[in-house]
């Protein structure tokens, strides 16, 4: 047992968690297979539990909502937002760490991955998963403004944390359906790090 040494390595999960675990990747694995091959609104959530072998109740104890079937990673994916931030280079600034993060993780697709790439594809075509991943990311926002001002030596609660979490978080949705969404992107965080100056050219 390590309860009381947080110096010993995690127990291996049970038999009952691996088995949890197992179908959950089973029930994700299925739905997303059936997605990219016919389409999200096209698919029913008895027919992935088919494709599961689990029945419906099963499936909705892992996946309260069909949306969810598509994001299987979520705590993983905040884990990795804000060891961006923890971990980033000696130098480099927080909202570049971030950019990094948001380019490497939610704009670009893996190189030579087709799978990924149609998943990509799945998620921008589609409105319900949009908004879903849109909210999810945002409840990450809490996480990501204390760890911000943990590095910079702020006040918990400093509001300035806060709005950099948020607009950093929110920057991927405004970059989405841009020509360039990439340069888009790359924009937003540069105003994240450099503040608004004024375009030159006649005020209207």
């Amino acid at each position: 047992m390590n309860d009381t040494d947080p110096t010993l390595p995690p127990a291996p999960p049970g038999r009952r968690e691996r088995k949890k675990a197992a179908t959950r990747q089973a029930i994700a694995d299925a739905a997303l297979s059936l997605f990219l091959e016919r389409g999200y609104d096209a698919v029913g959530i008895r027919e992935i539990a088919d494709a599961a072998d689990v029945s419906t109740t099963t499936l909705f104890k892992h996946f309260p909502v069909k949306e969810a079937l598509v994001f299987d990673e979520d705590a993983d994916q905040e884990a990795r937002l804000l060891a961006a931030v923890r971990d980033r280079p000696p130098g480099q600034s927080i909202p570049a760490a971030l950019r990094e993060h948001a380019l490497r993780h939610r704009l670009a697709a893996a190189d030579g991955d087709d799978r990924f790439t149609d998943f990509v594809e799945l998620v921008n075509s589609t409105p319900p998963l949009r908004d879903y991943l849109q909210t999810m990311w945002l409840r990450h926002s809490s996480a990501l403004a204390r760890v911000i001002a943990d590095e910079s030596g702020l006040p918990a609660d400093d509001p300035g944390c806060a709005a950099l979490a948020h607009f950093t978080l929110e920057a991927p949705r405004a970059a989405h359906g841009q020509g360039d969404a990439r340069q888009a992107l790359i924009r937003a965080f540069d105003l994240l790090e450099h503040g608004w100056l004024d375009q030159p050219g006649p005020r209207r």
